[in-house]
Formats: structure tokens, sequence, C-alpha cells
């Protein structure tokens, strides 16, 4: 049967993970001519991509939609759809603001937030762990991280989902996720001026306040930062702590031995399995042959670290999934200038979410029939994932 894969397919959505062994088998540089892309689906070729900023390029932005794709990428994607030297400018800028002190000092707050969450839905013993925690819990972390009154956190959420998900198929955004952007785009430019005039314990007033001798963040370029966290902050802690249940209800020992102690091994080793992020997409420099391949510059080359993560030269038996395993090599989080600059928080958010449901919850149960995918080109995880629990 002839070799096809594309981001954009429903069946690839269902299970990317037979078409990414072909890939690395049968085509490590494959090439898509109807959605006119490269992709990498090899650890190491993905790997040296990644660390090889000057002839991968991010400048066109990490998503092939043609809304997402082009010189117009930063202002969805801000630093992480740039290159040296503004990548280095605006990120460093950033990390003045996003210290790990300051996600350190969000911990109590984290957990308190997660507590307020849970208890109800765990009284109630069935709810969708999706619609009734993972989408709300990371968007009040991130709401709280930023100084977004509670009052707006749930538009926030709404006008999130919006512009990520569709259930259609479709190589483009609706209109109605480019009306979100614009209304999210402009809540944020208000809250930047409110903010600018009043400041808070936050890390919007923190990325008003950086400063690297005499140059500052523009107040476009913060709300750049602030949407960026739409997506890296909140979709993919929400994703991921649905991939991450969903795994574990299929794989219920190891996901006893998770969580009777070992929560950052089922962590580490759930998002090797099965990532919320499946890809990142660069833009070639200049001509480049890659196993006798050659490919263009100016090509658009998929990195796909889901398939990276499931590489049999890297990780023995990888389609098993092993609290043992070292996860070391996982790209999960990226390489190079634009390893996750989130990652502590997404982790800390992963550890006490699932720190609590573990000490509540001696088993729980999935309705397969309710469960539904979001549909993305990047990203991977579920809509709906309805639960019924069993309490300690």
């Amino acid at each position: 049967m002839q070799l096809q894969y594309s981001p954009y397919d429903f069946a690839v959505h269902d299970d990317p993970y037979p078409y990414y062994a072909r890939l690395r088998a049968e085509a490590p540089v494959f090439r898509n001519e109807v959605d006119d892309f490269w992709a990498l689906s090899r650890h190491a070729d993905v790997l040296a991509a990644f660390r090889d900023s000057e002839r991968f390029s991010s400048a066109n932005g990490l998503r092939m939609e043609p809304a997402f794709w082009g010189p117009q990428a930063e202002q969805f994607f801000s630093f992480v759809a740039m290159d040296p030297p503004k990548h280095t400018r605006l990120r460093g800028l950033v990390t003045k603001a996003f210290t790990q002190r300051r996600v350190s000092g969000l911990e109590p707050r984290i957990r308190e937030i997660a507590r307020g969450l849970l208890t109800p839905l765990l009284e109630r013993g069935s709810f969708d762990l999706m619609a009734d925690f993972a989408g709300p819990f990371p968007t009040h972390v991130i709401s709280e991280l930023v100084g977004v009154p509670e009052r707006d956190r749930e538009l926030v959420l709404e006008l999130g989902k919006e512009i990520m998900y569709t259930d259609e198929e479709s190589t483009d955004l609706r209109p109605e996720a480019m009306e979100a952007i614009g209304k999210l785009v402009g809540y944020y430019t208000e809250l930047t001026i409110e903010r600018s005039q009043r400041r808070g314990d936050d890390l919007l007033s923190a990325l008003l306040d950086a400063a690297d001798g005499d140059d500052r963040l523009t107040p476009q370029e913060i709300v750049g930062v602030l949407i960026l966290l739409v997506g890296a902050g909140i979709e993919t802690t929400m994703l991921s702590l649905g991939n991450l249940w969903y795994t574990g209800w299929r794989h219920p020992d190891q996901r006893r031995r998770g969580f009777d102690g070992r929560v950052d091994e089922f962590i580490a080793e759930g998002l090797r399995f099965d990532p919320p992020t499946q890809n990142n997409l660069r833009t070639t420099t200049e001509e480049i042959e890659l196993h006798g391949v050659h490919i263009p510059k100016g090509a658009r080359m998929l990195l796909i670290t889901g398939s990276a993560n499931r590489d049999p030269e890297v990780f023995t038996d990888p389609d098993t999934f092993d609290l043992d395993r070292d996860t070391g090599p996982s790209l999960v989080f990226g390489s190079g200038r634009h390893h996750c600059l989130g990652a502590a928080l997404g982790q800390l958010e992963l550890r006490i979410a699932l720190g609590e449901l573990a000490s509540h919850v001696a088993d729980y149960e999935i309705d397969p029939a309710g469960l539904r995918r979001i549909h993305a080109s990047n990203n991977r995880g579920f809509a709906a994932l309805p639960t019924t629990v069993t309490a300690r």
C-alpha cells in the first residue's frame, strides 16, 4: 500500500504511530506534494534539525495552516516563531519576567486550584475529565500567572478552544477561529493597557517592567507573548492531562505503579509515549541533502517529534508504556534554542494534578463511547473523556 501521511488526516489523528513507523522505515525524508511539506521522522534527524536553527528556520512559524504559516507567524507564536537576533532579544526579555522563582512561588496556588476543581468532581464520581478539569485547571493557572481576573477566565478558555480545534477536515483556520484570535488580541491589549497604569504581582506586570538596559518589550510584543501562552501554557497542559489519563486507563498496571509513588516517571513516560505536540514546522534556509533526498531552499519541513519519541534506534520496544524506561532522550519539550521555556511550569502542573487525583482515586473507568478527539495539524488529545472514579 502506498505510503501516505498528512497531519490534517483524521485517520492520523486517531492513531498516528503506525504511520510514523512506516515513515521511519521507508521514507525518513518524506514528501507530501498535496500539502506541500517535507517531513523528518527519525530521532537523530529531528534532533539535528532542532539544534540547527541556521538551516532550519522558525521564522515562518510552527504550524502549516496558511493563517499561521508565514511572516505573520510571530503574531501568534511570539519569539517561538523567530530566529536570532530577534529570538535572542525577545526570549531574553521574557525570561527576565518568567523566572523559576515566579514558577515555584505559584505551587501552593496551583495545588489550591487543583483541589478546588477536583473536590466536587470526586464527590460526584462521574465527570468529563477534559471539560470539567483538564481544560479549566491550566486556564486558571496561566490566568493566575498572567494576572487575568477570575471573571474573564472562562472567556480566555473558550476563545482558545475556538482557535485551536475543528470538527471538520480542513487545511486552514475557520472564520470563527480568526474572529476568536481578534477577540483575544483585543482582550489582552486592553488588559496590558490597564496593567501598565496599575501594576500587580503577576507576569504581565513583570513583562512590562522587563528591561535590558533601555530595551523593553513593546505592548504589541507583550500581547504576542500572552497569545502564545494560550497555546503553549493552556492547551498543551490540558491535552497532556487527557493523554496521561487515557494512557493510564489503557495500562492499569503501570498506572497503579505511577499513582502509588512514581508520578514523575508516569508523566515522563506518558509524555514520550503519547505527547500533546506531535510535530513542529521549520523552513529550510538553503538546499539540503539528507538520506539521498534533495530538499530545496524554502521548503516547509515538518519535524515529527511524536515519531522521534518512538524511534526504536533510541528507545527499546518504543510502543510499550514502561515506567522503568530512560526517557532522557525524549524530545517532548524540543531541543536547542527553542527548548520549551515553560517546561518547568507544565511539569509542575501535571505533577500536582495527577498527585491530587492519585491521592483520592483508587481506580477509574473511561466510557469509550463518549470519548472525542480534537482535530489539529500539530496537536493530539481529547475533547471529551467521560470518567467514573472509585474513591480511595
